[in-house]
């Protein structure tokens, strides 16, 4: 095992010997390094006052991510360059052309954004160019200016590539050399920090990380720590032992296997939103709303999935697709009955229950699952509803981790929609949200009918009644309206800060009428896309 975390500070080496698995990025450059150009805002990755830019190596080319360094644990960028607002400035005192343009258009006010700001338009330069305002605000949707500043910020973001050519920026020109920097850092060795107490480990294979599982079952895995981070920042959590996921390239793969595509657990966001994207526009919507671009670089597909939340906004469109997992462990775990497991989960601390892997083993297996063993791994393979089996328990044997999704093509006849209700339109926590997946057969019935929601019970979950009222009827005004009478047998939702829960069931069954209308009447998805825009932008 290696015991020294390396990384790039700008073009300079740093390497710590002694790191808190918890420290994240932004206390570290603040405290540590005087570096304080990034600002705390919300220390949960909403507001982007914090935003920095990561560069990393993608199957050897390097890729640059805006993050947030308020979540994001330094253990975690070993291998990576790390960029902040202080690294912009050329070495005569010279503006970015970034900075120039957000001067140049007044866009900054009270100035405590500013940093952040600059960064996500910084990340923007060195991936796009000239990219439409559309992309732009996407782009910028993890950051919140409280003076309302928006407007000359966009102006901003057009203006800066009219200032300097993005193939003649020192820092697209410097690429070669960083990469060649950041390759000599990278090996096959565990990264193993200890700190105050507490333990790290990054493998960088998935052997290592089922070895790492088979010694310590009850570990926290960290993917991108956007959602664990809050653990700390918020609940102010002392997590030990830490497992990170993200020097793990076998689990960064996407694959088309015919049928299906195989998404790896860390696939982040981003990447995911461009593999659905060719499977359906409904997901490409669904994800072009997930978070802000931060969340979007940092989250990956295994977390949202394995954290366990009611409200994550990929399982019920997956569910509805019919999605598979594919879990991982040792091929040495011992086998245990159902009554040991049960009493693991019940005395388990909630910090077990972490991304990407969590939950509630069976022992016996409740569903069809298909099991094999290759090489050190032991693999099994599950409908994806079946892991959630109760609030933030999850169908996990002891040492087992999350390894891929299986994400069925959909089928030529097949009718499919998502919709996600939130307070605000970017960078929100569902309320709810519908996914519903319907084939019909020659005579024009209903042959198979999936209707997943979330935010309506303890974990995603099918409506197994109301699917049961559309299987053999006409996709029609009657049989909906007996689908939607059906949804309050399939659910009791709870009431929260979002959400009432008549407002919950009131408003699933609208989102499958809405599933009717856009599928039965011409033109009427143009219509309400029409409409949301100009809600959006009106």
């Amino acid at each position: 095992m290696r015991e020294t975390l390396r990384f790039l500070l700008g073009d300079r080496l740093v390497e710590l010997a002694s790191c808190d698995p918890t420290l994240t990025v932004l206390d570290w450059l603040r405290l540590d390094q005087r570096l304080t150009g990034a600002k705390e805002g919300c220390a949960e990755g909403d507001c982007g006052a914090c935003t920095v830019v990561v560069g990393r190596l993608d199957r050897g080319t390097l890729r640059y991510e805006a993050i947030n360094a308020c979540i994001r644990f330094l253990a975690t960028l070993d291998g990576c360059q790390l960029l902040t607002v202080e690294h912009l400035k050329g070495a005569d005192g010279a503006l970015h052309p970034v900075q120039q343009a957000l001067v140049d258009c007044h866009g900054s006010q009270c100035g405590f954004c500013t940093p952040g700001f600059v960064m996500s338009l910084f990340a923007l330069w060195l991936n796009e160019d000239a990219p439409v305002v559309t992309r732009i605000e996407d782009a910028l949707a993890g950051n919140l200016c409280r003076c309302t500043g928006y407007e000359p910020i966009i102006a901003a973001a057009q203006r800066m590539y009219g200032l300097g050519k993005r193939s003649q920026d020192r820092f697209a020109m410097d690429r070669p050399r960083i990469a060649s920097k950041l390759g000599a850092l990278q090996d096959q060795e565990t990264l193993a920090l200890g700190g105050e107490g507490s333990r790290f480990y990054a493998p960088a294979s998935l052997t290592a990380l089922a070895e790492l599982m088979l010694a310590d079952p009850d570990a926290t895995l960290v993917a991108g720590a956007t959602d664990v981070g809050l653990w700390v920042t918020k609940g102010m959590r002392r997590l030990s032992p830490v497992i990170s996921l993200g020097r793990i390239e076998a689990l960064r793969d996407i694959a088309d296997e015919g049928d299906h595509l195989r998404i790896g657990a860390m696939v982040n966001h981003v990447d995911v939103r461009k593999a659905l994207a060719v499977l359906s526009p409904q997901l490409d919507e669904l994800m072009r709303r997930f978070g802000g671009e931060q969340v979007r670089n940092a989250g990956t597909i295994g977390g949202n999935i394995a954290n366990g939340s009611p409200i994550g906004d990929l399982p019920p469109a997956l569910i509805a697709l019919g999605a598979r997992l594919v879990l991982a462990r040792s091929r040495h775990c011992e086998e245990r009955s159902d009554e040991a497991i049960q009493g693991d989960v019940e005395r388990a601390p909630l910090d077990r229950f972490a991304e990407p892997v969590l939950g509630l083993a069976e022992g016996k297996t409740r569903v069809l699952a298909m099991t094999e063993e290759t090489g050190a791994l032991q693999r099994r393979t599950i409908p994806l509803e079946d892991f959630f089996l109760d609030y933030r328990k999850q169908d996990r044997q002891p040492g087992e981790f999350l390894e891929a999704v299986l994400v069925p093509k959909l089928p030529t006849d097949a009718l499919f929609h998502v919709s996600k209700i939130s307070k605000r339109f970017d960078e929100d926590i569902s309320a709810l949200c519908g996914a519903f997946f319907l084939r019909r057969d020659a005579t024009g019935a209903i042959s198979e009918a999936r209707l997943a929601y979330g935010g309506m019970a303890g974990i995603p979950k099918r409506a197994k009644a109301a699917e049961a009222a559309l299987t053999g009827r006409i996709w029609d005004e009657m049989a909906v309206t007996d689908a939607i009478s059906a949804l309050a047998s399939d659910f009791q939702p709870l009431t929260d800060m979002r959400a009432s829960a008549g407002y919950r069931l009131r408003v699933a069954g609208n989102l499958l009428r809405r599933f009717l209308i856009e599928t039965t009447q011409t033109g009427a998805a143009t219509r309400v896309a029409g409409l949301l825009a100009e809600a959006d932008h009106g």
